[in-house]
């Protein structure tokens, strides 16, 4: 009963609400910035696309984690940063306009990167048998399901900015309660055994999660980037839509284990965000 409620049910109108709580920020002009900041966005969408999936598989390698639970954190390195990013980039001082461009470009491609990261995980760490590629017309619906209530969002917003503007705190509201019940009912489902996959993944999902955002963050400073811009890019590696990630292990691929990391990362990544502002604006204030 659980498991139905939470894929069929709790997960759609979770992602529905949390994408189009994405649209209610957007505008136009937000994906317009990509040609305003070029390099900034280029290198974010470079450390998520391809450095994150990179430095995933070789933790999961180097950890010696069950095969599908690697495929698991994998799932979760190719899934888009999540909106959650923008509150915290924006609480840390960091380029909020940046996060919400990175957010809405990553969104889209993720339509075509995700699926090939996903099938080369599950070639590579699965046994042949258990392989099952991920089709890409079924990311495809799952993106159009997510994509259409941020093009509500972006409607509203455009049509109607105050109507958008009363409803952007309720709506962020909502959409961390869907995601903590998300994070519960997972739980829950896996309550047998999910002492004994937190032993297993836990550390690896914490050791995931500090080096996302420190890719996030130091890699853009080797190209100049500016301190704020920085923290976003930072923000916006380490904080990911575990949701969606959640959603296509249960749903799209149909493997409750392959959610666990996911769950656990989406537990732990609000405290090292948390912390990791807190370090960057101390230093900041030390460096003044």
């Amino acid at each position: 009963m659980q498991a139905s409620f939470l894929s069929v049910v709790l997960l759609p109108v979770a992602l529905a609400v949390i994408m189009m709580g994405l649209g209610l920020s957007l505008v136009i002009d937000d994906f317009k910035r990509v040609v305003v900041y070029p390099t900034a966005v280029a290198v974010g969408l470079a450390c998520q696309i391809i450095l994150l999936p990179l430095a995933c598989f070789w933790l999961v390698s180097l950890w010696g984690l069950e095969p599908v639970l690697a495929v698991g954190m994998m799932l979760l390195a190719a899934s888009p940063g999540g909106p959650t990013a923008n509150l915290y980039s924006h609480i840390a001082k960091g380029d909020v306009a940046l996060n919400v461009t990175l957010t809405a470009v990553n969104s889209v491609v993720s339509i075509f990167t995700l699926p090939l990261i996903v099938n080369l995980s599950m070639a590579s760490l699965l046994a042949s048998d258990q392989a099952i590629p991920l089709q890409f017309r079924k990311i495809f619906e799952v993106c159009v399901m997510i994509l259409i209530p941020v093009a509500i969002g972006m409607l509203v917003r455009n049509k109607a900015p105050k109507l958008a503007a009363r409803l952007d705190k309720p709506v962020k509201i909502t959409s961390a309660l869907f995601l903590v019940g998300v994070i519960v009912l997972s739980i829950l489902k896996e309550k047998s055994h999910i002492a004994e996959a937190f032993r297993q993944v836990g550390l690896a999902a914490l050791a995931f999660n500090l080096l996302s955002l420190a890719t996030g963050y130091f890699i853009p400073k080797l190209f100049r980037i500016s301190e704020k811009q920085s923290i976003a890019i930072g923000m916006e590696i380490g904080i990911h839509n575990g949701t969606l990630a959640i959603f296509i292990a249960l749903s799209v691929i149909g493997n409750s284990d392959m959610s666990i990391p996911p769950v656990i990362y989406s537990l732990i990544m609000f405290f090292t965000a948390a912390l990791f502002g807190y370090w960057v604006n101390r230093n900041r204030k030390a460096e003044t």
